[in-house]
């Protein structure tokens, strides 16, 4: 056996739910741990753990992001009603991805894998749709209550040296819901300055989109914000470099990309994103074909899979039945953190590592064996072959010792 390649910084981990969880432990044993010596900062943040420690996990996973500068995620439940009577928990716990981009604040940056036999949905794409996601604020760490009787609502803003101000909202006639969103002028700084990075450094047209025609005041604060950014800072690097920032209202936008050839940037706020990320990524194969990468503006990063925790696959497998799920994404999540963490250390061998990971993988797919979700819509061949979970894991495993070893 050869020398095992030495990841020269701890990475931190945080295992995830269900099938997911199933499928982490599949690629450590059989991609990483046969060919990596890493220091790894384990956190278990299978939602009953979560629970157990009152979500302090969460907080302690993303301090030591924190501390050590690349964290690597798997799948987590957010727990609803359902999720809290099965598991038995003290409540619905806010959700992790949440916490820790609360956190670690910056943007969320995803981009789906293009695999030479599986064509988008929508015919006109050619290049990869990447969408840059602000990772702060909006429904994620909102307030919200029940309205529990006709009543008036009233906002009240008290600055730190000043007054209260009570502001009416509105005059609710019975019961009702509400909820309250919040942003950061300095998030959303840091959000357009790392979505402008992100488009030159690929040299990408950068397109902006919000609904500041109705919400005139919080909507319409991220466009200002990102005008003044482009103006003073980025116009002539952009023309310099042959692209170009534009905004445009988010419903024009949907319009717009479903006819474009794709390749450009898509900048949103973070509800926003993680909506059209899930759409990008399934007209591009599978939620399972698609990488993830929080980037703070402190030089801290998160890899992760877009997708959930494969619920329905979980249940078959705890039944002994055969699965097929994709575990694409959670690859590409250990082959981003670890080149990351190679490009920080300055050690080729992990960056080289990294890239041949994802090589294999890639090259599985393209040469036919490929899970469920994918043979569906892959170019018909007759060496296509459909594997289960383990299978397909052990195909890459596979093509991934060629590339390393011949």
């Amino acid at each position: 056996m050869a020398k095992k390649i030495k990841v020269k910084t701890t990475l931190v981990e945080m295992d995830g739910d269900e099938m997911t969880r199933v499928m982490w432990q599949m690629i450590k044993e059989k991609l990483l741990f046969p060919y990596l010596e890493m220091d790894i900062d384990y956190y278990d943040l299978h939602v009953k753990h979560r629970d157990d420690t009152d979500d302090q996990v969460t907080i302690d996973a993303a301090r030591a992001i924190q501390k050590y500068g690349v964290g690597i995620k798997c799948a987590t439940i957010t727990p609803n009603e359902d999720r809290v009577e099965e598991y038995k928990l003290k409540k619905a716990w806010k959700s992790p991805n949440g916490t820790i981009r609360a956190m670690l604040d910056g943007t969320v940056f995803r981009k789906p894998i293009f695999v030479s036999n599986i064509s988008p949905a929508v015919s006109s794409w050619k290049k990869p749709i990447t969408i840059g996601r602000h990772a702060y604020g909006d429904v994620y760490s909102n307030f919200e209550m029940r309205i529990p009787a006709a009543g008036k609502l009233e906002i009240v803003f008290t600055p730190s040296d000043g007054h209260a101000n009570s502001i009416p909202v509105f005059d609710f006639p019975s019961k009702g819901i509400v909820q309250v969103n919040h942003n950061l002028e300095e998030s959303i700084v840091s959000f357009a300055r790392a979505c402008f990075t992100y488009a030159l450094s690929e040299k990408i047209d950068l397109w902006f989109s919000t609904k500041d025609t109705i919400s005139k005041i919080y909507d319409a604060g991220f466009r200002e914000i990102f005008d003044v950014e482009f103006e003073k800072n980025w116009k002539d690097k952009f023309k310099k470099a042959g692209i170009e920032y534009f905004f445009t209202l988010i419903d024009d936008a949907v319009a717009r990309i479903m006819k474009s050839e794709g390749g450009m940037l898509w900048a949103l706020k973070n509800y926003d994103g993680d909506v059209l990320s899930d759409m990008i990524a399934s007209a591009c194969g599978s939620l399972a074909m698609m990488t993830s990468v929080l980037v703070s503006p402190n030089g801290w990063y998160e890899y992760e899979a877009a997708h959930g925790t494969v619920q329905k696959h979980y249940y078959k497998h705890l039944n002994g039945e055969d699965t097929s799920s994709n575990s694409m994404a959670l690859i590409f999540a250990w082959s981003g953190g670890l080149r990351k963490r190679g490009e920080l250390d300055k050690t080729p061998d992990v960056i080289n590592f990294a890239d041949k990971l994802e090589k294999a993988a890639i090259a599985t797919v393209e040469g036919g064996t490929m899970t469920g979700d994918l043979l569906a819509l892959a170019e018909k061949k007759s060496s296509n072959k459909k594997v289960n979970t383990q299978g397909f894991i052990d195909a890459i495993a596979q093509n991934l010792q060629k590339m390393l070893h011949g």
